[in-house]
């Protein structure tokens, strides 16, 4: 845990433990002094909370202070299974059900999340990545109100299909420049949403964004997205400012 000045951490950080139907889906919650929102991270297809590339974008949003949950959409068992059938990574009704647990788990957890902050309630965003976009546009349009923001990097939100027109929460669309395919299902799933939205395709980049720079794009353009759109109010008694540097 990162210390600072004062008795408070720079950044609050727990292991967690989200019941999910009959699973328990382990993740990491970190929020940094202040957070004014907190972003779920819906990973891709055969990845897991450990992506270094989620991993890097969640600490790239975490400086422009928001908080952060990298957890597992699959269980290790689910997992092992899906290594050989494939089917659970692309069942986006069951990862967007999952995200919709995880957005309500945190919800019930309110008050010892708000005692790290002081900022309350916490507006909540998803970061999805491959399939990961297309359940996060899933689990928004379920959520309603309760979505602020998502965004997709590399994502598939083709596969969110008729929830598309239903999204309310702004949504940016990250493509590289260079995923051909991917590029023409993002264009055809943006057509599709009826609510504020951008697509943004990064020069250069292709699918998993390896090129020097490119991710570090990605990044900049979800904090920015996410601070734009996850706006939360101060508590009562407290300074609106905060205590950011």
């Amino acid at each position: 845990m990162q210390e600072n000045d004062g008795n408070r951490p720079a950044i609050w950080e727990q292991s967690v433990q989200i019941p999910a139907g009959e699973a328990v889906l382990y993740g990491e919650l970190m929020m940094p002094r202040d957070a004014r929102a907190i972003v779920l991270f819906a990973h891709g297809s055969g990845s897991s909370r450990h992506s270094p590339r989620n991993q890097f974008v969640a600490r790239v949003i975490r400086e422009a202070g928001i908080a952060t949950l990298l957890f597992d959409l699959l269980t290790a068992e689910e997992e092992s299974v899906d290594v050989y059938t494939r089917h659970l990574r692309f069942d986006i009704d069951l990862l967007a059900e999952r995200l919709v647990d995880a957005t309500n788990w945190l919800e019930e957890r309110g008050q010892q999340i708000a005692a790290q902050t002081t900022y309350q309630p916490l507006r909540v965003g998803f970061f999805g990545a491959s399939t990961g976009g297309g359940a996060a546009l899933v689990a928004a349009a379920r959520l309603g109100e309760k979505a602020g923001a998502v965004v997709s990097r590399g994502g598939r939100p083709d596969l969110a299909g008729a929830a598309l027109p239903q999204v309310k929460a702004p949504t940016l669309l990250i493509v590289g420049g260079e995923d051909t395919p991917v590029i023409e299902l993002n264009e055809q799933a943006y057509a599709q949403l009826r609510c504020p939205k951008e697509l943004r395709l990064i020069p250069g980049a292709t699918h998993l964004f390896e090129e020097p720079g490119t991710l570090e794009q990605v990044a900049q353009l979800a904090a920015e997205w996410f601070n734009q759109h996850l706006q939360a109010q101060p508590r009562a008694g407290t300074a609106s400012g905060g205590t950011r540097r």
